[in-house]
């Protein structure tokens, strides 16, 4: 008998069908905080075997309720959580995207059998196929096997009723939230290089958009977001020893970080769609005054999505140096110098920045 065949989604036994809905809606925010966790300590391995414990128990429930179309996709996340115990893996976020997004879809076709509602049989049996794909993909690749599932997840809203002729409008919005999650996920295995990077790849994000609102929305957001994520990636093609190092560098080693941005800038620009953010990306630490890299732009060379990216990631770095003041005092201390630095922000965007940073800290203060 096929795969396809084995899932039936009914109801076998009403009373456990119920059961197990109950139970599974409890488990949900167990795994969230356990995803969570793990992502601030992705190589525990007391939250990794906790999480692989509770999704045996969910198996294990799923049987015993009879609940049986449950149990192979339940299995399929068990694998993956043993590539994790194992070592083979090390953990990402978007894994855990992965896990809380299946048990999602699951408790929604537990509702439409409880409603006597359709089941897409075949989107399930593509989430099951892509699912078992994780068990047995190479180690380099399961972290964007991820992202694409998510994607592919978030973006499915069912069949659609649109005309033929949207389909590939359609297509080319699910590459660019692939493309997106892709770069979120590189952001984030950036931020796990250090603990004090921890978080913030969505507090320079949040930054960001805030003052591109504040200014009216002079630069696309989606581009802006992208190059948030992408801007500082570079950095993990230099070697470690080097972007780690806490102290002064040498010539040599300027030499070599001033690479990083047109490193990333190279990989969007050849990326349908992402020209403005490959731009960002290779300009964000230029300087009106010329002072900058990797070309020496002046002030009306530079494009504004960089001047915001310059703005977000100055703020960022005199946050970390200052973080033992308290999160007020070093927002403070931080926008006082970006404010202090005239020639390497211009007072177009440090109006608006300073009117966000202002909201920020009357919010701290509350």
């Amino acid at each position: 008998m096929s795969d396809e065949a084995q899932l039936e989604f009914v109801r076998e036994d009403p009373e456990g069908f119920q059961d197990f809905r109950d139970v599974l809606s409890d488990y949900a925010p167990q795994i969230e905080s356990l995803a969570t966790q793990l992502g601030q300590n992705p190589q525990s391995a007391t939250l990794i075997g906790d999480l692989f414990r509770l999704m045996h128990t969910i198996k294990g429930d799923a049987g015993l309720c009879r609940v049986m179309f449950v149990v192979p996709y339940a299995h399929a996340l068990e694998g993956l959580l043993a590539r994790l115990r194992s070592g083979e893996l090390v953990y990402q976020e978007v894994m855990g995207d992965v896990l809380l997004l299946v048990l999602d879809r699951l408790e929604l076709v537990m509702g439409q059998i409880a409603s006597a509602r359709q089941v897409d049989r075949v989107q399930m049996q593509t989430l099951l196929e892509a699912l078992r794909s994780l068990e047995t993909l190479p180690a380099p690749s399961v972290t964007a096997s991820c992202a694409r599932l998510v994607a592919a997840m978030v973006g499915a809203q069912g069949k659609s009723e649109a005309p033929a002729a949207s389909t590939s409008g359609a297509s080319k919005v699910l590459t660019r939230q692939q493309d997106m999650l892709l770069f979120r996920t590189l952001a984030l295995q950036l931020e796990q290089r250090m603990p004090e990077f921890v978080g913030r790849t969505e507090r320079n994000l949040r930054l960001a958009l805030e003052v591109n609102r504040q200014a009216g929305n002079w630069v696309d957001a989606e581009q802006l977001e992208a190059a948030i994520y992408m801007h500082d990636v570079g950095m993990m093609f230099l070697p470690e020893a080097l972007w780690l190092k806490t102290g002064s560098i040498s010539d040599d080693e300027r030499r070599l970080m001033v690479l990083h941005p047109a490193w990333v800038a190279g990989l969007l620009g050849r990326m349908p769609g992402w020209e403005e953010a490959a731009l960002m990306v290779m300009q964000h630490h230029e300087t009106p005054d010329g002072e900058g890299y990797p070309y020496g732009l002046v002030a009306g060379e530079i494009c504004q999505g960089a001047r915001i990216l310059a703005l977000v990631d100055a703020f960022e770095a005199v946050m970390l140096k200052h973080a033992h003041r308290g999160q007020r005092r070093s927002m403070l201390r931080a926008a006082a110098e970006l404010n202090a630095a005239d020639d390497q922000f211009e007072r177009a965007w440090l109006d608006p920045f300073n009117q966000v940073v202002r909201r920020m800290l009357e919010q701290a203060a509350q």
